[in-house]
Formats: structure tokens, C-alpha cells, sequence
């Protein structure tokens, strides 16, 4: 619908998705909505916030797997800077361990990128009114699954773990000890049923808790 053919109280919409023709077709089939307004786009986890701010959103739309930072970790940044804004998190991968993390990082709603567009409408003006949205059947796993064991320096030393780093880099990433990095890397091994660190961290993302 033309702008000047809009109602005066759309809504506002920040997308953040990395993958440019997806958030532009995106931005164009939400933007035909009547009562969406689709104010700002970026395609970095890290540029979320600042656009957020200039932008006033009413409701953020993120992927998780964004380049800078990730959707969820941009979900809490924006509980904090900009607490008006709803979060609702729109993703590929339907991860019980996502799912928990989204809540937890304050979103009010977690769907997977599978369902019609006129649905996921209806779901950014539910949690515009202060309703949840949750994907049934990942909530239903999400129960089943239960929250993830790790810890939050465990994770932090998992996600150091990638491409080939060192022991000493975790360390020095980390700003802790060698000795204390092999202690939480082995706890995570440990509760992940795995033989070394890197079975450990894809095990991990399997489920969700990285």
C-alpha cells in the first residue's frame, strides 16, 4: 500500500537478516501488509541496536545467525537500549536450546521461516499487544529437551574454540588462565557426551545452546 494510503498508526519494523535477497523479499511482502512499515534493515547482528535507536522501531524481526553478533545476543542488547521495542525472533534453524535462550534474552516470540507470510503478519501485531508466539512444535521440544547444561563460561569457551584456536588464544580471548579454559572445556565435553572440544561445540549448536 502507498504511504500516504497507510494507517496512521502502523506499525514499525526493524529486520535484521544477513542474507539480502530474503530480507529484502522481506521487507517488500511485509511492507504490502496495510498497517506494517518496515522503518530500517541491516544484515549484521552488530548494527541492530544503533539502528533500533535512530529508527524507533515498535517491533524487531531477527534472524539468529547473523554475522557481528548473534540475533539473540542483540535481543538482550535491545531489552536494555531500546525496551520498547518487541523482539521477535524468525529463524531457519528450530532449536530447543534457541528457544530457551530467545526467552530468556526478553523476546516475545520465536518462529521458524516455514510458515506463510500473512501468519508471520498476524504474529508481529500479536506481539506488538503484549501476546507470546512460539512455533507449537518447538515448544514442545523445547519442554522435552530441558535447559541447557552448560554454564555461561562454558559456552563462552566452546565459542572460543572455533577455527582452530589454541588453547593459549582461548585464554587470551577470554582473559583467563590456561589451566582454568582446559577445566571448562572439559566440563563441556563432559556434559555433552563427547570425545574433544570441537565434537563438543557441534554437539552443542545442535542443540541449540551456542
Amino acid at each position: 500500500m502507498p504511504r500516504d494510503q497507510r494507517p496512521t498508526k502502523s506499525i514499525r519494523l526493524l529486520l535484521a537478516e544477513d542474507q539480502g535477497m530474503m530480507r529484502g523479499a522481506l521487507a517488500v511482502l511485509l511492507g504490502l501488509e496495510a498497517d506494517i512499515e518496515v522503518v530500517a534493515q541491516v544484515g549484521r547482528g552488530d548494527e541492530i541496536v544503533e539502528a533500533a535507536l535512530v529508527s524507533r522501531p515498535d517491533v524487531a524481526l531477527l534472524d539468529i545467525e547473523l554475522p557481528g553478533r548473534s540475533g539473540l545476543d542483540a535481543a538482550a542488547d535491545l531489552r536494555d537500549e531500546a525496551p520498547d521495542c518487541r523482539v521477535l525472533i524468525l529463524t531457519t534453524f528450530g532449536r530447543p536450546g534457541y528457544l530457551r535462550r530467545a526467552m530468556e534474552a526478553g523476546a516475545a516470540g520465536f518462529l521458524v521461516k516455514d510458515g506463510p507470510v500473512e501468519e508471520l503478519a498476524a504474529s508481529i501485531r500479536k506481539v506488538l499487544v503484549g501476546e507470546t508466539v512460539v512455533d507449537p512444535a518447538l515448544a514442545a521440544a523445547a519442554l522435552s529437551a530441558g535447559p541447557s547444561p552448560l554454564t555461561a563460561r562454558e559456552r563462552d569457551a566452546l565459542n572460543a574454540s572455533v577455527d582452530g584456536a589454541t588453547i593459549a588464544d582461548i585464554a587470551a580471548a577470554l582473559h583467563l588462565s590456561d589451566s582454568t579454559v582446559r577445566n571448562y572445556l572439559s566440563s563441556a565435553i563432559g556434559k555433552t557426551g563427547t570425545r574433544n572440544r570441537m565434537e563438543a561445540v557441534r554437539a552443542a549448536r545442535r542443540q541449540g545452546w551456542l
